[in-house]
């Protein structure tokens, strides 16, 4: 029986790997919805650069919902330096002819959690947290029917990619961050200190290229553009591919590595806002409301990106 997810996403492409990769597993996944919120660039280019992505592949019967446009009590930082102006550089796609589905994607969380059996759905967050804060706020009973929520954000030691202390998506809005985070909902996050062992190297892209398709030749293209900033700002071998480490997890969890601890998120102190507080070695015996995962096979990683991308078309 497949697992029933929702996944709510900014896209960039590594965000497109992600919800492709669980259409590429119909076995394993259940892609219920995608909501959009404001992040990496405007919610407008967001739903845009969703259902691009889904036509890409030929799977617009996904339903794609629209949310909250900026953070909980903040302005909308984007990452548009990172990413490109519209948030998918690197291949142009064509405009999409399809549009985002009617009603707002917290209204819509909450709906699917509440129509389904109690412990049947997991959200995949790949984006900053608003719109399932707004969805715990409007009906708070989704906090304990929820099987889990896999979360791509934060940083334990590795530091921040916004600031030495923050890493984007919780930065953005930790006001959200925290509202997730105190629900008692189980949690699992990946998070920098994961994902920088997982860098789309000049082997692993040919890889993905060799697949011979059109939509992995588009991915190819996107995928080395987006690795730009990291390898370039931060001296990788190679960007980062973040958000698929969702995924993967939920695939094949055997390839990570984790701990269950206490995180914490700052949100009153400009220097640490949005900083995840990882209580690695339970200092302060506050209660475990986490699975952090902290190390991955990165070759086992990168195979199964690529065979669940590959399979994605319709």
């Amino acid at each position: 029986m497949s697992r029933k997810i929702i996944i709510d996403t900014d896209p960039s492409p590594d965000d497109s790997v992600s919800f492709l990769m669980a259409l590429g597993s119909p076995n394993e996944l259940e892609l219920l919805a995608l909501t959009t919120v404001g992040g990496n660039v405007s919610l407008e280019q967001t739903t845009i650069n969703t259902l691009k992505s889904l036509e890409l592949v030929g799977r617009t019967e996904i339903p794609v919902y629209m949310g909250a446009d900026r953070p909980l009590k903040r302005e909308l930082i984007t990452a548009q330096e990172v990413h490109g102006g519209n948030g998918f550089e690197g291949y142009d796609l064509p405009e999409p002819t399809t549009k985002a589905s009617e009603g707002f994607a917290p209204d819509r969380i909450v709906e699917i959690i509440m129509e389904n059996e109690p412990n049947s759905i997991t959200i995949c967050a790949i984006a900053p947290l608003t719109n399932i804060a707004l969805a715990m706020q409007k009906e708070p009973k989704i906090k304990q029917r929820l099987q889990e929520i896999v979360i791509m954000g934060g940083a334990r030691s590795e530091g921040g990619n916004v600031t030495p202390a923050a890493e984007y998506n919780i930065y953005v809005d930790p006001e959200a961050a925290d509202i997730v985070f105190t629900s008692g909902t189980a949690i699992t996050l990946v998070p920098l200190d994961c994902t920088h062992k997982a860098l789309s190297t000049d082997a692993r892209l040919e890889k993905l290229r060799a697949v011979g398709t059109p939509h992995m030749e588009a991915f190819y293209h996107l995928l080395k553009f987006n690795r730009t900033y990291d390898s370039e700002k931060m001296n990788m071998d190679g960007g980062p591919l973040h958000d698929p480490t969702t995924i993967a997890y939920l695939l094949k969890p055997e390839i990570f590595k984790s701990k269950k601890v206490n995180v914490t998120i700052s949100k009153d102190y400009e220097l640490t806002r949005g900083m995840t507080v990882i209580d690695w070695w339970g200092k302060m015996e506050l209660p475990i409301n986490a699975n952090v995962l902290y190390d991955l096979d990165s070759e086992a990683y990168y195979d199964l990106v690529i065979e669940r991308l590959a399979l994605a078309r319709g």
